[in-house]
């Protein structure tokens, strides 16, 4: 018997202007900061969160005159800053539905965040079997990540921006920009010929909904690009010249905003069902153990737009989970008869390379 046709689900466009994620960029003491300060004190938005990664001045610009916000607390790492913004996230998504004016998150540098993601992938880099080999006889050795590493630095930043983009709220970006030689194709400087490069991620300006470059020492701002129907910027590749600006009056007015109209939330694009369970399986894991699988698992069965293939997915997940649960594996003793075996054969092996190697007299013994 051949299977049901889907029945096509449709609706007509609303036509309102979604809340955006601005792209704050430009040079050093430029007023970036200021701005997204002076902004959270705006009569049109609801709670402001503050996330600093990597800058110093949150705290001493609460003091701008107007400025409503709170600082968002994370230790630094990832998967904390992540679990912060998913929770910024839950909380937009809960005052839009409430009808409540938006949420709005400031991010306080998507340059550091950037940064932090390729200091990441080249200490991973060095730690490999091959980066390892080759810092032994030069600590100074040039390591390039290979582009399974680079990849993963890059799902992750997709992954905050796949949050900064769903979030029915407004974003706040701010980011390092400055003008720097232009290169060719081929890496080479090209005489007398200047260029304007933001510092993340390749991909940061087609996330942003608006682009904006501030400069210090002009009161202007200039609106480099928008996705939007009102706010009309020149496609010469001129930037918009905005005297007298201000975010609210970028959102607002030149943009188009309403609190009480937005869009439907856009669905997360995932290739299976199974991904996202999957996901939840190790988070589950880790904070609830067994016991929290088990339940997991009984929701997972109630789930009726899972497949098969897509069950089978998951409960194999639950099963590397809890056996990995049940039986963890277990560390070596460094003070066990095989662990001094080992280092013997170790310290064997590395003498032998140094009787090959013209500088192994400038090498430490082994221990």
């Amino acid at each position: 018997m051949p299977n049901p046709v889907p029945k096509l689900r449709t609706r007509k466009p609303t036509c309102v202007v979604p809340y955006p994620l601005v792209l704050v960029e430009g040079e050093e003491k430029g007023g970036k900061t200021f701005e997204a300060a002076r902004f959270s004190g705006s009569p049109h938005v609801g709670n402001v969160y503050w996330l600093e990664l990597g800058e110093d001045s949150a705290d001493e610009y609460g003091a701008v005159e107007g400025a409503d916000y709170e600082l968002i607390e994370h230790n630094g790492t990832y998967r904390d800053i992540m679990g912060q913004v998913e929770a910024v996230h839950a909380e937009s998504k809960r005052a839009a539905a409430a009808g409540e004016k938006p949420v709005v998150l400031v991010i306080d540098s998507g340059s550091q965040f950037w940064r932090m993601l390729v200091n990441w992938t080249q200490d991973r880099a060095r730690r490999s079997n091959a980066g390892q080999k080759a810092l032994k006889y030069d600590p100074d050795a040039e390591i390039k990540p290979g582009m399974n590493l680079w990849n993963d630095a890059a799902e992750r930043w997709h992954r905050l921006m796949y949050f900064l983009r769903t979030m029915p709220g407004i974003v706040v970006l701010i980011a390092r920009g400055k003008e720097v030689q232009a290169l060719d194709g081929a890496g080479n400087p090209i005489p007398n010929t200047k260029t304007w490069r933001v510092e993340g991620h390749k991909s940061l300006a087609f996330d942003a909904t608006v682009w904006v470059r501030l400069l210090r020492g002009d009161d202007s701002a200039y609106v480099v690009g928008a996705r939007s129907l009102k706010l009309k910027v020149p496609r010469e590749g001129k930037p918009l010249r905005v005297p007298d600006f201000s975010l609210e009056k970028l959102i607002f007015e030149m943009m188009g905003c309403k609190q009480h109209a937005q869009p439907q939330a856009t669905p997360q694009l995932v290739g299976d069902l199974a991904q996202p369970w999957v996901e939840e399986v190790e988070k589950t894991a880790k904070e609830e153990g067994l016991d929290g699988l088990k339940k997991l698992w009984k929701t997972v069965g109630k789930d009726e737009s899972l497949s098969r293939d897509e069950i089978n997915v998951i409960r194999a997940a639950m099963e590397r989970e809890a056996a990995a649960l049940t039986n963890p594996p277990k560390l070596d003793d460094p003070t066990s008869e095989a662990a001094r075996l080992r280092a013997a054969a170790a310290a064997a092996e590395e003498e032998q390379e140094r009787e090959r190697d013209p500088f192994a007299d400038d090498l430490p013994t082994a221990a």
